[in-house]
Formats: structure tokens, sequence, C-alpha cells
């Protein structure tokens, strides 16, 4: 992973999830070349979906202070803020692909990033939005 990848808020939940620890590893072992490599980016919408997931909706929940710790931890990845031409980005997306919301923030997001690739595991595999390609790591 040496291009800009955007990451979706389920692979830093899998890494931080002991619940499933195959796809814990494949998020470890992916977030890691990410970060050692400089090509990683999230936005603030990954950042609010990680807290309320790992606060709420995982087997056994985070406290509200350890999900902040990893908020602050995951600051260090300069999250992309939105703004309103990456709202005019998401809207196209979902005129062009007909994606819910969340989701055409995401791509938006990843578009304004330069990113050429998105890591999720909830997006079409190998779909291409405005040029991005979805890979789902857990798929082999």
């Amino acid at each position: 992973m040496t291009e800009n990848t955007f990451v979706d808020t389920n692979i830093f939940v899998y890494f931080r999830d002991s619940a499933d620890e195959s796809k814990q590893t494949i998020a470890s072992e992916c977030l890691s070349k990410l970060w050692e490599n400089k090509t990683g980016y999230i936005s603030t919408q990954v950042l609010n979906e990680y807290f309320v997931t790992v606060t709420k909706k995982i087997r056994i929940p985070l406290s509200t202070s350890d999900a902040w710790s990893d908020i602050e931890e995951l600051e260090k990845w300069n999250p992309v803020n939105m703004n309103f031409d990456l709202l005019k980005t998401a809207y196209q997306a979902i005129s062009t692909y007909s994606l819910s919301w969340w989701d055409a923030l995401i791509i938006a997001a990843a578009n304004v990033c330069g990113c050429k690739s998105i890591l999720s595991e909830d997006f079409s595999t190998e779909k291409d939005y405005f040029g991005i390609k979805v890979i789902n790591p857990f798929v082999s």
C-alpha cells in the first residue's frame, strides 16, 4: 500500500475489536503499512462513526475515555474536515452512483485527499468511484 488510501471506519473498528481475530489481524497489518508509508487518510466522519461504534455497537464496548484516547491518536492521521466542497462532491456521488449520504461522504473525502483506493468492507468490492477503487482487505 504505497498509494494514498482512504480508510473506512470498519477497518479501525476491527483493529480495536477482538471479536474476530482474523479481521483484527488483517486490519492491524493494513493500518501498520499505511502508517509506516504515511499513505493512509481518514475524515472527521470516520472519527465520529468510530467513537459511536466502539462505545455502543461492539460485543465488548470501550469506555468513552478509551474511545476518546483512540480518537486523539487517530488525529495524527490528519483527518479531512467536512466543508461545503466536500458536501458538493458527496452529492455528485449520490447522483452518479446511487449511494447513501454517509457512503457518499466517504467517497468525497477520499477524493479530496487524492486517494486512489478505499479500504472498506461496506462498498462493492473492486467498484470504482470517481477513479477511486474500493478494496475489501478481508476478501482473499
